[in-house]
């Protein structure tokens, strides 16, 4: 596992306001990934049979395909065993979020520096079929890019296109990652709206991203105003941090509504649309290996599914100047170390408190 220090001087983990409280660039990198996420979780826990029959009959053809990624990745890490009991292999899923799930499936529309992704999720499905983890990688972590040095872990994309990003991410980490996909940002009003809106937790007095707040409890947000309220970051505490766990908090709230919703073919139909149209991933991740991860993982629901941030120390410099994330090494490898094995569920019940686990109410 590649450390995030070596010969790059350390920068000091500091709370950096001016990393925490920039301007919003717009688009959120977070959000376009989340919708990749649906595909991956949100049609597992959507019920195998039904699911899978409008998938593969009427959508799997919308979905773009990015043609092997995994071709030019050096060094790569064992993969994990298979589940004795259920007979499955664990899966790792990296999903990113770029401008267009068209630039990424089409590698000929890919072009050295003109694209970064602003948000990483590793997604650990365990091979016993019973759990699953999302992990945020912030997308100013300040990691080591194999031939190019140190820089923030999203200019990977930029320098490289996937595979340079798949590399980046299994040399950081220590975990063989199975699959890959980008997802687009336009369809997050939709998707949400394909489900009649999601029920989120806030804590009251929680900016709703709007110039207005909302009282604590549960929330019932349409696709307008969870778009508004996952794209704040000006008001929160935590800044980007913040942020994320807002857009974790959606992704939970997604994966509930698809589970009460699963057996109306009508909502059922939108949402898989809405997200077919959304996502472009490896040619390996064909209809029957999806086919194979739906009858497998049937019995996932939501409240199977631990939200994470990656370990960190806080936010710096680099000796160039650029705000940065600084990642918690001492949290950090042993969560991926149980994540390589396997072990990963487990491991974040264990150590809760260490971690920063997404909770039920979110500011």
């Amino acid at each position: 596992m590649s450390q995030t220090g070596g010969a790059e001087p350390r920068p000091d983990a500091t709370t950096d306001a001016a990393l925490r409280h920039a301007k919003s660039d717009g688009k959120s990198g977070a959000t376009k990934a989340l919708i990749g996420l649906a595909v991956l979780l949100g049609v597992l826990v959507a019920g195998g049979a039904a699911a899978y029959f409008w998938f593969q009959n009427s959508l799997a053809s919308n979905v773009e395909t990015i043609p092997d990624p995994f071709a030019g990745v050096t060094d790569r890490p064992e993969a994990a065993p298979v589940d004795e009991e259920s007979g499955e292999e664990p899966l790792n899923f990296l999903v990113l979020g770029s401008d267009s799930r068209i630039s990424a499936g089409d590698p000929s529309q890919w072009e050295a520096g003109a694209q970064r992704t602003d948000s990483i999720m590793l997604v650990h499905l365990a091979g016993d079929r019973e759990s699953a983890e999302v992990i945020s990688i912030p997308r100013d972590s300040w990691v080591e890019i194999p031939g190019y040095g140190y820089n923030k872990i999203n200019a990977a994309f930029s320098f490289g296109g996937p595979t340079l990003m798949i590399q980046t991410v299994e040399d950081l980490t220590g975990v063989r990652i199975d699959h890959f996909a980008v997802a687009d940002f336009e369809s997050f009003v939709e998707l949400t709206d394909a489900l009649g809106g999601v029920d989120i937790r806030v804590a009251d007095g929680a900016s709703d991203g709007q110039g207005g707040t909302y009282e604590g409890g549960i929330q019932h947000m349409d696709g307008e105003e969870a778009l508004a309220y996952t794209r704040e970051r000006h008001d929160l505490a935590n800044g980007d941090f913040g942020r994320v766990q807002r857009q974790q908090a959606w992704m939970r709230a997604i994966m509930a509504e698809v589970n009460n919703s699963r057996d109306d073919l009508v909502t059922m139909t939108k949402f898989l649309t809405a997200v077919s149209e959304s996502v472009a991933v490896d040619e390996g991740l064909d209809i029957g290996e999806m086919r194979d991860i739906l009858v497998s993982s049937r019995n996932i629901g939501s409240s199977d599914v631990d939200f994470i941030t990656m370990p960190y120390e806080g936010t710096g410099r680099s000796a160039d100047g650029q705000s940065i994330v600084v990642l918690d090494e001492a949290k950090m490898i042993p969560l991926m170390d149980a994540v390589a094995d396997d072990t990963a569920h487990e491991y974040v019940q264990e150590n809760a408190e260490e971690l920063s686990v997404l909770s039920p109410t979110v500011n």
